[in-house]
């Protein structure tokens, strides 16, 4: 036994070490340099709780907070439905199941400056598919900057990224190859219907797993900065801006790295009460 706690120490080691000094120390020198007054070229000039106070006075910053808590409510409820009817559909295994699973991973694999490069081509004011289309269907005098216009650019850049949901509905797909297949012949057997087998059986044993991917959804929320600075940067004013987006512009663009890990802190805290809501909802911390 004392062996076995040895190797197993041994194994963790490395893990714990990167945690450590990657993580563990990086978010220590955040949280220490959210409280100063800090830019590239000054000395550290301790503020106390002024950066934190002086965030809930910035609007682009409460727009970035409105902002990315709505993306994290559609990650975990539309994007995640989205996974989980695909992957209901593609276990029946028709014909088409190999070719669906493969175009829909597709934009999941692509890097996401790729695709925003291709979404700002089909979504172009004058030669995009979008408008094209809809000139198409007899609307000829339509135009429509879908990014820049602050009426449409919210709704365009969630388009970017929330009907992807692939990798739910993989996780999704490779739950339900667990369930034994004598339960669902048992229910057919008793009478029941696809719905209710769906409903009263799949869903509930999927519980855990769409619990687990709706964390994974949500937090993807807390990074998504690649797509927004390749579509809009945040703009038009700051419609569509998000924290990561609002943090990269403070540190880098206006040289505030004291605010800019203020933001940071705020940011890690979002993530912690996203967590925590969704694995109580989900209670995905009860064995099963």
């Amino acid at each position: 036994m004392k062996n076995n706690k040895k190797w197993i120490a041994a194994f963790l080691l490395p893990a714990t070490l990167i945690f450590i000094f990657v993580y563990a120390f990086s978010i220590g020198v955040l949280a220490v340099t959210s409280f100063t007054d800090w830019s590239i070229g000054s000395k550290l000039n301790f503020v106390g709780l002024k950066n934190y106070i002086e965030l809930f006075k910035n609007e682009d910053f409460i727009k970035s907070l409105i902002n990315t808590v709505i993306w994290i409510l559609l990650q975990s409820t539309v994007h995640v439905a989205i996974g989980v009817i695909f992957a209901l559909i593609l276990a029946r295994k028709k014909w088409y199941f190999k070719f669906a699973r493969t175009a829909f991973m597709i934009p999941n694999i692509i890097s996401s400056a790729a695709l925003g490069l291709l979404f700002l081509c089909i979504f172009n004011p004058q030669f995009g598919a979008v408008n094209s289309l809809i000139k198409a269907l007899g609307f000829t005098d339509f135009s429509q900057n879908w990014f820049m216009d602050p009426k449409t650019s919210f709704f365009t850049v969630t388009i970017t990224w929330l009907p992807f949901a692939a990798v739910v509905a993989i996780l999704v797909l490779a739950e339900m190859a667990a369930i034994p297949e004598d339960i669902y012949e048992a229910a057919r057997v008793d009478g029941a219907t696809e719905f209710e087998i769906i409903k009263m059986i799949t869903l509930p044993l999927l519980k855990n797993i769409i619990g687990t991917a709706t964390i994974l959804s949500a937090t993807s929320m807390l990074q998504k900065l690649d797509i927004i600075m390749m579509t809009t940067s945040g703009g038009p004013g700051n419609k569509t801006l998000n924290m990561p987006m609002f943090i990269y512009q403070t540190a880098l663009k206006e040289n505030n790295f004291g605010l800019a890990n203020t933001g940071g802190v705020y940011l890690i805290i979002l993530g912690l009460i996203a967590v925590g809501i969704i694995s109580k909802i989900y209670k995905t911390d009860e064995a099963v």
